[in-house]
């Protein structure tokens, strides 16, 4: 006979019951702002509360730790307190969660910072708490469709993954690299795609092989791709997942080099890290931040629904150079990085061809980095090897 499990209940979810058991007279006031990882900044009462859900751990070496890193950076200034969830899935949880902010802590803004957290997910609570604003990394504002309390930002990191294709270029000995992706969605195949054209302006004829895990932590399938890649001749890999963490720790027990992603990977990879593309997000949530303490909204067209960057706009930078990296490498890496900081660099230029053969771009054409064409990609390039299905 099998015994039934005991029903776990999260804080939030015990805290919302009380507050909802008005039959019995129960009224709470909370005044902390607590969440599962604490609050972070002043505790006053005229606070402006913003809050930010991740879909991971807030130490993964990845994406989540990145944003954390941002939040961390806000909850520091005057008159700002964060409340944090981490570990959030894309489900219905996440509603949960965005729900549980705005009723017990007070939330006026909300971060929910993982890319299948939008739809259906923000813009339902969006719709359901028309006061709150919510900004969501990736997601693409639609005029006229799109709540007007939702917002979108994101940075032109494909930038950074241009240079770490350089310098892989400069590094590889074999010719081929290798890319551990979660899904193809359109930043994810930015990355890939323009971390291939930089490694071509050094070897014209050189590829990467493209793995999708179809997950963004799927720990064992990204080892598995890596050790795959390694096997095939593959001596530089990098990746889009949530933690690169087992990416960049299996290229290093296997003896080949590997390039960052989203935060610092370099103490995972004394010998082989190359570099890598951060996020920078202190500056992003900085300026959302004063803004808000500004009174300026979305809904009032004072915050844009749609906020892009690149270096220039401080979106992104790129980790230091490991012990492998050549002087040229460098040198290389660091003029094109002055072109992006200018403004004045164009990733995806004409002739251009996906890797089924059919024109991209004609001579002559290029994408300017806010090109909706972008935003919206669903093609590799030609000199990537592999498929838009996991």
């Amino acid at each position: 006979m099998t015994k039934n499990k005991p029903f776990r209940f999260s804080r939030r979810q015990v805290l919302r019951g009380l507050l909802a058991t008005t039959a019995f007279g129960v009224t709470a006031k909370l005044g902390t702002g607590c969440t599962p990882q604490g609050p972070r900044g002043g505790a006053s009462g005229d606070d402006l509360v913003i809050g930010f859900i991740y879909v991971g751990p807030r130490d993964d070496f990845g994406y989540n730790q990145a944003h954390a890193e941002g939040a961390a950076a806000i909850a520091q200034l005057p008159g700002i307190k964060i409340v944090e969830q981490a570990s959030v899935p894309e489900t219905t949880e996440v509603e949960e969660a965005m729900r549980s902010m705005i009723e017990l802590d007070g939330a006026k803004a909300i971060f929910p910072t993982s890319f299948g957290y939008f739809d259906p997910h923000i813009l339902k609570i969006a719709e359901e708490f028309p006061e709150v604003q919510f900004f969501h990394a990736g997601g693409l504002y639609k005029e006229g469709e799109t709540p007007r309390n939702v917002g979108s930002y994101f940075g032109y990191i494909d930038e950074a993954q241009y240079i770490a294709g350089i310098v892989a270029a400069y590094t590889s000995q074999t010719g081929r690299l290798g890319f551990v992706g979660a899904k193809p969605i359109p930043q994810l195949l930015r990355n890939v795609n323009s971390f291939t054209l930089g490694a071509r302006t050094v070897q014209p004829e050189i590829t990467t092989r493209l793995i999708l895990t179809g997950d963004w932590s799927l720990p064992v399938k990204e080892a598995e791709a890596v050790n795959s890649m390694v096997d095939q001749g593959i001596d530089v890999i990098t990746c889009h997942v949530d933690s690169p963490k087992i990416v960049i720790e299996t290229a290093e027990r296997r003896g080949v080099y590997s390039s960052g992603y989203h935060a610092n990977q370099a103490a995972l990879a004394p010998r082989g890290f190359l570099t890598g593309a951060e996020w920078d997000w202190t500056t992003v949530y900085t300026q959302y931040a004063q803004q808000l303490q500004a009174g300026k909204t979305l809904m009032n067209g004072e915050i844009p629904h749609i906020v892009r960057g690149g270096l220039e706009a401080g979106f992104w930078k790129l980790s230091p150079f490991g012990p492998a990296v050549s002087d040229e490498a460098k040198q290389a890496a660091e003029a094109v990085k002055a072109e992006f900081a200018q403004g004045s660099k164009r990733i995806y230029q004409g002739p251009l061809r996906n890797n089924q053969g059919q024109e991209i771009l004609a001579a002559g054409q290029s994408y300017e980095q806010t090109a909706v064409e972008l935003e919206t990609m669903n093609w590799l390039v030609e000199g990537v090897d592999g498929r838009l299905e996991s």
